[in-house]
């Protein structure tokens, strides 16, 4: 009885047992191509067509690239090499656990670049739940998901061989034919960023006999007919079945061993009587999930934007737990290489979503999120450090401490499952520290970071300033969580270095700058040139990333007037660009060009929520304006989704909390800040049976300007709301129109949260 239950929540989304009633079919909406044309040179995205669950254990994609090529399917390819099992959260991350299966007709043909179909995208269906594809050859191969495995099925034509590949992708693999079982066994073990006895085991079960089979390797393509068992570097197989065959596939697989993939297999797809069935929990699966938000008005457009997005930001991080023969959760840590009972979450870069998908996700999914903080707590015992990007063991990549945000913004928002002394001392070691991997296990530099107040410029420290003011953020979290928690120890400690940002503001020139050991600033600055003490970005873009004390930066800065002017120059300067230390150009480059918004370079995370920071220096409209100018022009749900890297639901969060109005400004605390919404209604149906609904009378494309708001019928003059009255339910009530009010939250009271007060008031 405990499994079947724990199925029935892996089918729906926690915390909802029945779903709700008179569900609109909002899968329509979802282009799941969106963002797939895209290149090493230019991001729309760099996404592939995912076919999976929300926060499934695995997904699977059409294969247009060759074995460990990062951009695995692009929108310009004309043919398809294979359909994967995948797991990979960015291009630049590579893929791990990765085996294919690829359908073929006539003759026998393994070579990955030789078996490749051509295939017209009109003959191609891109949905959440399902994928299909008719190749130009007559071959139909289809897809449907469940949580740790999937359902294929290829319609070959008649008169002709029917084939199978099943290629064992990089490194070491293995495969065990059994035709009187219709069955394959093995496993796989490639991946970066993942411990030595590191293995996925598979088990594929097909609905027919195979008429002969196989075994291959895919460095010299040798087949061995007949051939029943083979292990070492590449290692496949192959299957012929009759012409004219409708062979379907289950298959699950596991990281713990061969008998929890086959028990992965009889929990989620045993009861599936055939293709259809499969295919028809998914689609209830996803479209359950997706009427948790339900917009209304608004164009269809902006609609297939909406659902798109939100699809996206509803896929990692991944579950990487399993679930045992007495119901309970169990996982092969990507960390320590063991097993250990509980929940474990991976395949995430803070640096790219502590910004926004945890802040929706702490709206929609505050069950997933308590099992989530205390995953990141026991993944710090394992591997000595918090993740950061994990992939899925610790990769160290990009820079900050960000976990500790993800952390706090929970427990401020009262997901409270994890021990807060034990955050907070896991941090304090992240932060006096240098880890083994990358810039973001650890501090790099963490001696003069609390001694001089920053990090220092050295030929082999860089990017030295975007880091102390990540790390001052962080800081901010951690004494947010200390004071709350009344731990006076480390609320002492970070009380100081959460103002460490104003050291690395230089006064004259009003930017953020590169400074040397002996406190010299870096010589020969240029506020466009790119790279050296800063990540993938210039001065520009970075001297905004002070996102707990925006009052602080307005003083620097000189007051609200020189800080309004500044950020309008932002928007509406030239766009010269200098490659700085790149020297050439980067896709974040081209990307902020095509924006053609300045020096806004909404393709990456630290300028994204600069738009909305009109809010605190009394000139609200201007952030109702350029968030709206941002989603309409540089969001659709076509190949051509995004202006950058979608970031594993970091830019698809971003759009779907700013469509809503709302957006978190500064992780840690309570408060979204207000933009624009983009939709006449939209009513988030929450975990605790509550609606939180938002109307925008008399929107439009015209009429992005609040005139007034209300909140359950009460004035409301204020430029956020407190995450308490979104996840109480409630009505949050605007009224648009063309033109700016511009004594709307203009009052000191109405500004959002910042440490610092303003000088002069």
């Amino acid at each position: 009885m405990r499994i079947k239950k724990l199925v029935w929540v892996i089918l729906f989304p926690l915390g909802i047992a029945t779903g709700y009633t008179q569900e609109k079919d909002l899968v329509k909406y979802v282009n799941t191509l969106q963002g797939t044309d895209s290149e090493w040179a230019l991001s729309y995205g760099n996404t592939y067509p995912t076919v999976g669950l929300p926060f499934a254990m695995h997904f699977f994609s059409a294969q247009t690239g060759k074995n460990g090529d990062g951009w695995k399917y692009t929108y310009k390819a004309n043919t398809i090499r294979g359909f994967q099992q995948v797991h990979q959260c960015s291009p630049w991350m590579g893929d791990y656990a990765v085996f294919s299966l690829m359908p073929g007709k006539g003759n026998l043909i393994v070579n990955e670049d030789e078996r490749a179909l051509p295939f017209s995208h009109d003959n191609e269906i891109a949905k959440p739940h399902y994928y299909s594809v008719k190749f130009d050859n007559g071959i139909q191969a289809e897809i449907s998901p469940v949580e740790r495995g999937a359902h294929m099925r290829f319609s070959f034509p008649k008169k002709e061989k029917a084939y199978l590949v099943l290629d064992g992708f990089l490194k070491h693999s293995q495969v065990k034919i059994i035709p009187e079982e219709r069955k394959i066994i093995g496993y796989v073990n490639n991946g970066r960023f993942v411990p030595e006895n590191f293995r996925n085991y598979f088990v594929l079960v097909f609905n027919q006999d195979f008429k002969s089979y196989g075994t291959w390797e895919n460095r010299a393509n040798k087949i061995s007919s007949g051939n029943r068992t083979d292990e070492g570097e590449g290692i496949g197989a192959y299957l012929e079945f009759k012409p004219g065959a409708c062979v379907e596939v289950k298959m699950a697989s596991s990281y713990i061993d061969p008998d929890q993939a086959l028990r992965n297999l009889k929990q989620e797809l045993d009861g599936d009587k055939n293709f259809e069935t499969t295919k028809t929990k998914a689609f209830d699966v996803w479209n359950t999930w997706l009427n948790r938000i339900v917009v209304e008005g608004g164009t269809e457009e902006e609609k297939a934007t909406f659902y798109s997005c939100l699809f996206r930001a509803n896929l990692f991080s991944r579950k990487f737990y399993e679930i045992d023969p007495a119901g309970n959760p169990y996982y092969f840590s990507p960390y320590d290489g063991k097993i250990h009972p509980g929940y474990m979450y991976t395949d995430n870069g803070f640096w790219d979503t502590f910004r926004s998908q945890f802040p929706l996700s702490n709206i929609l999914h505050r069950e997933m999120q308590g099992r989530y903080m205390q995953s990141l707590l026991d993944a710090q015992q394992q591997a000595g450090f918090l993740p950061t990007w994990s992939n899925p063991g610790m990769s160290g990549v990009m820079i900050g401490n960000h976990a500790i945000s993800l952390l706090t913004d929970a427990w401020v928002k009262g997901v409270r499952t994890f021990n807060s002394d034990s955050a907070l001392h896991a941090y304090y070691h992240e932060v006096t520290n240098k880890g083994f991997y990358g810039g973001s296990n650890g501090r790099q530099g963490w001696e003069d970071y609390f001694i001089k107040g920053y990090i220092p410029y050295k030929d082999d420290l860089h990017e030295s300033t975007a880091k102390t003011l990540e790390y001052a953020y962080d800081d901010f979290c951690a004494y947010q969580l200390a004071k709350m928690t009344g731990n006076k120890f480390y609320e002492n400690i970070f009380a100081r270095q959460m103002y460490n940002y104003v050291n690395v503001f230089d006064k004259d020139s009003k930017f953020m700058r590169g400074r040397l050991a002996n406190g010299e600033w870096m010589p020969d600055f240029d506020p466009v040139e790119w790279g050296g003490a800063f990540t993938e970005a210039n001065a520009w873009q970075y001297t905004w990333s002070v996102m707990h004390d925006i009052n602080g930066l307005i003083n620097l800065m000189g007051g609200v007037d020189r800080f309004n002017a500044k950020l309008d120059s932002l928007f509406t300067m030239e766009q010269t660009i200098k490659y700085g230390s790149y020297k050439q150009e980067i896709h974040e480059m081209r990307e902020m060009r095509l924006a053609k918004m300045g020096q806004y370079a909404h393709g990456n995370q630290p300028v994204q929520h600069v738009a909305y920071l009109y809010n605190f220096s009394g000139q609200p409209w201007k952030s109702q304006e350029r968030t709206r100018k941002v989603m309409s022009q540089l969001y659709n749900a076509s190949e051509k989704g995004f202006p950058g890297d979608e970031d594993q639901g970091g830019m698809s969060s971003w759009y779907v909390l700013s469509a809503l109005g709302i957006y978190s400004v500064c992780p840690g605390t309570d408060e979204y800040v207000f933009g624009s919404p983009v939709f006449e209604k939209a009513t988030v149906k929450l975990e605790n049976g509550k609606e939180f609904v938002v109307i925008a009378k008399n929107n439009s494309a015209e009429n992005v300007y609040i005139q007034s708001a209300q909140l359950n019928g009460v004035p409301y003059d204020r430029n956020f709301i407190p995450y308490e009255d979104i996840i109480n339910g409630g009505k949050l009530e605007f009224v648009m129109g063309a033109s700016p009010n511009r004594n709307g939250g203009v009052s000191k009271e109405a500004r959002p949260f910042s440490l610092s007060r303003l000088e002069g008031e």
